[in-house]
């Protein structure tokens, strides 16, 4: 008679403080093409001065220290113009690019590999207590001036647009852009990883596709199909067909995403 035993599962314990700060450090020089020398990141990144810091905070607020934590994140406030509450959980390499005007509220929660550029805010919604700041999962991206609201989950290696407002949860691998934030790509596929060919973070911001200008384009086209329609109803000749031009609007300069479209557009006007 057989007896099945449980398998014993180890766990790592978590890494100490020290080791937490050196991989603070090294990240920035995975992320930060700018970055020289350990003494230049050390001396000169407010972000990584906010992120050292927060890291002792934190530490005294876990610890029932809570005048002590509030009142050295307050210092950290005023040398680094970046906020963040001492009782915010943050994971592993985490880096804040050019650290100015970044606010973290009390109970975001931000995962391992996260990267936050300038003027991003991880805010509530609510003045009631209890959860009210959302929760950043591993290896997400958050475009400058991009502010995430309400106890929302954002998923894993997702993208956040510059300027965007993110009121809804967010599932794994998506980009997110515009205002209130609408999901406009997915990188599930095997042929499209968040890592680029050097293995650091993809920051492909500038070919985020444009939702507004993509349902002007749209709204175009249904004009021009009422158009026909009702030429064909009163028994008048056809609207000049616009087929093979360049869907271009008020909401900038913006082409269709058909190549041979783009190309004779470009040979037209040039």
């Amino acid at each position: 008679m057989s007896e099945t035993l449980p398998m014993s599962q180890t766990t790592l314990p978590p890494p100490g403080l020290w080791s937490t700060l050196r991989e603070d450090l090294d990240c920035v020089f995975q992320r930060d093409p700018a970055a020289r020398s350990t003494l230049e990141v050390i001396t000169t990144y407010p972000g990584v001065h906010a992120i050292l810091v927060h890291r002792l905070s934190h530490r005294l607020w876990q610890s029932g220290w809570r005048f002590p934590a509030r009142f050295l994140s307050f210092l950290s406030r005023t040398l680094t113009n970046v906020d963040i509450h001492p009782g915010a959980t943050i994971g592993r390499r985490f880096f804040i690019d050019h650290g100015a005007c970044v606010v973290i509220g009390e109970t975001a929660e931000v995962g391992d590999d996260v990267t936050l550029y300038h003027g991003v805010t991880l805010g509530g919604t609510s003045w009631n207590k209890g959860k009210r700041h959302p929760t950043l999962a591993d290896g997400v991206v958050v475009g400058a001036g991009a502010k995430i609201l309400g106890p929302i989950t954002v998923g894993e290696r997702v993208r956040v647009g510059a300027n965007s407002v993110v009121v809804k949860d967010v599932p794994a691998d998506r980009t997110v852009v515009g205002v209130p934030g609408r999901i406009v790509d997915t990188r599930v596929s095997p042929l499209r990883p968040y890592l680029d060919k050097s293995g650091t973070i993809a920051l492909d911001h500038n070919v985020m596709p444009d939702p507004v200008a993509k349902s002007i384009a749209c709204l175009i086209e249904r004009i021009e199909t009422l158009e026909r329609e009702l030429a064909e109803v009163r028994n008048e000749p056809p609207p000049p067909d616009h087929s093979g031009e360049c869907r271009t609007c008020s909401a900038g300069d913006l082409c269709c995403e058909n190549t041979e479209m783009h190309t004779l557009s470009h040979e037209a006007t040039h």
